[in-house]
């Protein structure tokens, strides 16, 4: 045919139906799909930070939550992992922001509270470990194992108050949570 030119996709199959192909793109213009389209995969970067945690790899885990962050940057549960990662190479500060930002966003999250707790303990700031501590008494979690934290709050709170007045040391730090 003079004047007809092959598109690629017409020289590969000769048997497609080049109406219904110029119909999905006319459909695609206003607004519809083609059905030969792509569509495309959202990564998962909670679940696969969290894969990356339990591996031991946290620098690799804390990208993936600031994936996630990047996609839904109000997701409480992100931040509280974000946070916890943090922690876990000693980037304090940053893990300070990221449970401060959970607050901020839903101010009755327990978790956040806990974590502040001991990260202002590191930092030799009793009262403000102790209002954390209170806070997350006050409101604990009810899902998981929460007993557990419930009881290591307890404990350190009541070592933060015996001791009230005299300085905070790296000695006086109770020991680890139990492992989430």
């Amino acid at each position: 045919m003079p004047g007809h030119a092959l598109r690629p996709r017409q020289l590969l199959s000769p048997r497609i139906n080049v109406a219904s192909e110029r119909m999905s793109w006319l459909s695609r213009l206003f607004g519809g799909r083609s059905e030969s389209e792509l569509k495309p995969q959202r990564l998962d970067y909670l679940n696969e930070a969290l894969a990356l945690e339990r591996s031991g790899d946290f620098d690799a885990a804390i990208t993936s939550y600031r994936l996630a962050l990047r996609a839904k940057p109000d997701d409480t549960r992100v931040l509280q992992n974000l946070a916890i990662a943090l922690t876990r190479v000693n980037r304090f500060e940053e893990a300070i922001k990221a449970y401060r930002q959970a607050l901020n966003l839903k101010p009755a999250l327990s978790g956040p509270h806990y974590g502040l707790a001991f990260l202002h303990m590191r930092r030799g700031e009793r009262e403000a470990a102790i209002e954390h501590l209170e806070a997350f008494l006050a409101a604990p979690p009810s899902s998981g194992e929460p007993e557990r934290w419930i009881e290591h709050a307890r404990e350190t709170l009541a070592s933060l108050k015996s001791r009230e007045g005299s300085e905070l040391r790296a000695e006086d730090l109770p020991p680890p949570a139990p492992e989430r």
